[in-house]
């Protein structure tokens, strides 16, 4: 890969890319604090990327290890993580992304990267599994215990704002 081809896929994938990290992590300052190093990685394998069949996995695959193992370091710290996650010029979230970011962080880490990577990067089985180093089986046990466990999260939030009002 050139250094305008890298250049090109940075511009036409990061914003991409920020979103399905922020959908696995739920914090998008994480999620672009994580692709940003994730792209300062690629650049020193550019070479090596354009012939690895999918440099967006590549990327997405590095920039989750990196979040993973920020959260694993930091721990103690976890509420500093989460304060001041939006800028405050930029609009809220609406209240069905609020729900569907909230109901994704109760699930367990491995499940919610299967359901991002399945239904909000559009991955195959097979992709996801190749992408996460999990069995196919591994991969539709997660997607289907989570989608359980989300649909669970999501309809007992609607059944309290119903009793509620």
């Amino acid at each position: 890969m050139t250094d305008e081809e890298f250049d090109a896929f940075y511009v036409s994938s990061f914003s991409l890319l920020v979103g399905q990290i922020y959908a696995m992590t739920g914090d998008y300052n994480e999620a672009q604090d994580a692709v940003q190093e994730a792209f300062l990685r690629a650049w020193g394998r550019r070479g090596q990327l354009s012939g690895s069949g999918s440099p967006h996995a590549w990327i997405r695959t590095v920039a989750w290890r990196l979040a993973v193992s920020r959260w694993r370091r930091a721990r103690r710290g976890l509420d500093l993580v989460f304060r001041n996650h939006l800028h405050e010029d930029a609009p809220g979230p609406g209240p069905e992304h609020t729900a569907l970011v909230a109901g994704l962080r109760k699930l367990p880490a491995a499940q919610r990267q299967a359901i991002v990577l399945f239904h909000l990067c559009d991955l195959t089985v097979a992709e996801v599994a190749r992408e996460t180093g999990v069995a196919e089986g591994t991969v539709k046990a997660r997607l289907s215990r989570g989608r359980a466990a989300l649909a669970e999260h999501l309809s007992d939030r609607d059944e309290r704002e119903l009793i509620r009002a």
